[in-house]
C-alpha cells in the first residue's frame, strides 16, 4: 500500500509538473502570440506610413511633372509664336520684292505699250481696217470699264456687308468670353466646395482613425495590466511617446496642407496669368489676320486688275497675228499666182521652140503687126537658141 500510494504520488508530482509546464508552455505561447501580433501591428503601420509617404512622393512627382510640361507647352508657345512671327516677316519681305518687280514689269509693259501705241498709229495711217479695230476695242474697253465699276461697286458692297458680319461675329465673341468667364467662376466655386467636402471627409476619417487606435490602445492596456506592472509603466511610456510623435505627424500633416494649399493658390493666380496672357495673344492673332485678308484683298484686287491688263493685251496680240497671218496668206496666194504665170512662159516658150524647130531662115518682118517680132533660128550653135526683137 505505501508503495503503491508512493508511486500514485510520484505520478500526481509527474503530472502536476507536466501540467504546469503546459501551463508555461501555453503562456509562453501567449506571450509569443501577442509579440507576433504587436510585430504585425508595427509592421502594418509601418506599411501604411510607407505607403502614405509614396503617395506623397507620388503627387510631389506628378507635380512636378506638370509644371515641366506646363513650362515646355510655354516654350513651345513661344517659339510658335517666333516662327509665325518670322514666317509673316519672310512673306512681308517677299511681298515688297514681288511689288518691286511689278513695277518693274508694269515699266516695261509701259514702255513697250508706247512702243506698240507708235506702232499702231503708223499702222492706222496706212490702212482703214485698223481705224475700224480701234473704235471697236475702245467700244469694249469702255464696256469693259463699265463692268469694271459695277465690279467695284459690288465689291464695295460686299465689303461694306462683310463689316457688318464681322462686327457681329465680334459681339458675339465677346459674349461667349463673358459666358466662358462665367463658367470658370462657377466651376472655381465648385471645386472649392468639393475640396472642403474632401477636407471634411478626411477629417472625419483621421477621426474614426483615432478612435480606433484608442480602442485599440485600451486593448493593449487591458493585456498589459493583466501581464504586470512594469510592463504596464513601460506601456504607458511608449503610448505617451506615440501620442507625441502622434501629434508631431498632426503637426506635420496641417504644415504639408498649408503648403499644399498655398501651392494651389499660386497655381490657380499663375494659371490666371497664363489665361489673361492667352487672350491678349488670341486678340493679337485676330488683329493680324485681319491685317493679312485685308493686304490679301489688295493682292487679289492688283492681280484682277493685271489679269484684265494681260487678257487685252493677249486679245491684241491675237488680233495681230490674225492679221500678220492673212496678210502672210495673201503674199503666199501673189507668190503662188507669180509662179503660176512664170511656169506658163516656161511652157509658152517651150512650145514656141518646139514649133520653130526644124526652120533655118527669117522669117517675113510684117510692118503691120505692131507687136510682132523678128524671130531667128541659129543652127551652128550647139543649142538651139531663140532670139526675139522687139519692132
Amino acid at each position: 500500500i505505501g508503495h503503491k500510494l508512493f508511486i500514485c504520488s510520484v505520478i500526481k508530482t509527474q503530472r502536476e509538473r507536466e501540467r504546469e509546464t503546459e501551463r508555461q508552455r501555453e503562456r509562453e505561447r501567449e506571450r509569443q502570440r501577442d509579440r507576433e501580433r504587436d510585430r504585425d501591428r508595427e509592421r502594418q503601420r509601418e506599411r501604411e506610413r510607407e505607403r502614405e509617404r509614396q503617395r506623397e512622393r507620388d503627387r510631389e512627382k506628378d507635380r512636378e511633372t506638370e509644371r515641366e510640361r506646363e513650362t515646355e507647352r510655354e516654350r513651345d508657345r513661344e517659339r510658335e509664336t517666333e516662327r509665325q512671327s518670322e514666317r509673316q516677316r519672310d512673306r512681308e519681305r517677299e511681298r515688297q520684292r514681288e511689288r518691286k518687280r511689278e513695277r518693274e514689269r508694269e515699266r516695261d509693259r509701259a514702255r513697250r505699250e508706247r512702243q506698240r501705241e507708235t506702232e499702231r498709229q503708223r499702222e492706222r495711217e496706212r490702212e482703214r481696217d485698223r481705224e475700224r479695230e480701234r473704235e471697236e476695242r475702245k467700244t469694249e474697253r469702255e464696256r469693259r470699264e463699265r463692268e469694271r465699276q459695277r465690279e467695284r461697286e459690288t465689291e464695295r458692297k460686299t465689303e461694306r456687308q462683310r463689316e457688318r458680319e464681322r462686327q457681329s461675329e465680334r459681339e458675339t465673341e465677346r459674349e461667349r468670353q463673358r459666358d466662358r468667364a462665367r463658367d470658370r467662376e462657377t466651376e472655381r466655386e465648385e471645386t472649392e466646395r468639393e475640396r472642403e467636402r474632401e477636407r471634411e471627409r478626411e477629417r472625419e476619417r483621421q477621426s474614426e482613425r483615432e478612435r480606433d487606435r484608442e480602442r485599440q490602445r485600451e486593448t493593449e492596456r487591458e493585456r498589459e495590466r493583466q501581464r504586470d506592472r512594469e510592463r504596464q509603466r513601460e506601456t504607458e511610456r511608449q503610448r505617451e511617446r506615440d501620442r507625441e510623435r502622434q501629434r508631431e505627424r498632426e503637426r506635420e500633416r496641417e504644415r504639408q496642407r498649408e503648403r499644399e494649399r498655398e501651392r494651389e493658390t499660386e497655381r490657380e493666380r499663375q494659371s490666371e496669368r497664363e489665361r489673361q496672357r492667352e487672350r491678349e495673344r488670341d486678340r493679337e492673332r485676330e488683329r493680324e489676320r485681319e491685317r493679312e485678308r485685308e493686304r490679301e484683298r489688295e493682292t487679289e484686287r492688283e492681280r484682277e486688275t493685271e489679269r484684265d491688263r494681260e487678257r487685252e493685251r493677249e486679245r491684241e496680240r491675237q488680233r495681230e497675228r490674225e492679221r500678220e497671218t492673212e496678210r502672210e496668206r495673201e503674199r503666199e496666194r501673189q507668190s503662188e499666182r507669180e509662179r503660176d504665170r512664170e511656169r506658163e512662159r516656161e511652157r509658152e516658150r517651150k512650145r514656141e521652140t518646139e514649133r520653130m524647130k526644124g526652120f533655118n531662115r527669117p522669117l517675113p518682118f510684117n510692118p503691120n503687126t505692131s507687136v510682132g517680132h523678128l524671130r531667128f533660128i541659129v543652127n551652128d550653135s550647139p543649142l538651139t537658141q531663140l532670139i526675139k526683137y522687139s519692132p
